[in-house]
Parts: C-alpha cells; sequence; structure tokens
C-alpha cells in the first residue's frame, strides 16, 4: 500500500468514519473515494461563488489528495493500457483542479466532476450483480477491466486524507 492511499484513507477516518473504512472492500473505498471527489468539487464550487477562497482552496486541495489516492491505488501491472489511461486521466483532473483554483473558473470544476461521474459510473458497474445490469445506471463507451486498481488498505496518511475529505 503506498502512502498516498493511506493518506486518503487516514483523512476520511479522522471523521469518525473508521469502522466503514475497516469493513469496506476494496471496490467500495474506491467507490468512497468517487464520491468524496464529487463532494468536494461541488463544495468547493459553492465556495467559490461565495468568495470564500480559504474555503474553495481547501475543498479543491482536498479533491487533489483524494486524486493522488485513486492514482497510488492502480496497479499497471494487472490494469494495463486502461490503468495506465485512468493514472493519465487522474494527472490531468489533479492539473485541472489546480488551474480552477488559481483562475476560480468553475467550468473547469464542472469539466472535473463530469469525467469523475463518467469513471465512477464505470466503476460502480463493476459490482452489478448479473441480470441487473438493464437496471443499473448506463455507462457509455466505458470499458473496465476485471482489476483496475489493487485493494486500499486503511495504512498509510496519502490515502486516509482522500478518505478523509470524503467524510464531509
Amino acid at each position: 500500500m503506498s502512502a498516498k492511499n493511506n493518506s486518503a484513507l487516514n483523512s476520511y477516518s479522522d471523521y469518525g468514519y473508521n469502522s466503514e473504512i475497516e469493513y469496506a472492500d476494496p471496490h467500495r473505498l474506491i467507490q468512497m473515494l468517487f464520491e468524496g471527489a464529487l463532494k468536494r468539487i461541488a463544495f468547493a464550487k459553492g465556495a467559490m461563488q461565495r468568495h470564500e477562497i480559504e474555503e474553495k482552496g481547501k475543498f479543491i486541495g482536498q479533491t487533489i489528495e483524494i486524486m493522488g489516492g485513486l492514482r497510488a491505488s492502480l496497479d499497471k501491472d494487472k490494469g494495463g493500457d486502461i490503468a495506465t489511461n485512468l493514472d493519465a486521466l487522474y494527472e490531468y483532473i489533479g492539473r485541472q483542479l489546480l488551474s480552477a483554483n488559481l483562475d476560480n473558473n468553475e467550468a473547469i470544476l464542472d469539466e472535473v466532476s463530469g469525467l469523475l461521474v463518467d469513471v465512477k459510473m464505470a466503476w460502480d458497474a463493476i459490482n452489478v450483480p448479473e441480470g441487473t445490469m438493464e437496471t443499473a445506471a448506463p455507462v457509455t463507451n466505458q470499458v473496465v477491466p476485471e482489476v483496475v486498481e489493487k485493494p486500499v488498505v486503511p495504512v498509510n496518511s496519502r490515502a486516509n486524507k482522500a478518505l478523509k475529505a470524503y467524510s464531509i
């Protein structure tokens, strides 16, 4: 487990969600990171609209932490090209978040949120029981490997920080 993943998880656990982290399977932990990133982007956008610079920066910084946790959870050996592409996407999202923060640009936050929703929908579809795909949220043009990300275990501070962002 990398230091980045543990930072994401540590942040999450600081807000009293230790039991959910402790008992969540690796798939659920990744879902929690996506949820936390999307929530933080929404909070940052609201802070931006209210001209709350410090809050905006805090939320964007936490979202960047989450992206670091997601990047660290990728298993490029098993995930192949898809893991490599996700790594590039997560890096791009991190750069876009920095740009949105510097330029006070809500449109960039909307773009990043849309990208994350697409990836989250594909990730969520992985665990859908057979025969229920028609009732699940549609996944458009997404190819998801069986193993893209390796298990996340709350043992380093980077992953803990990312999950902390999820908890608020």
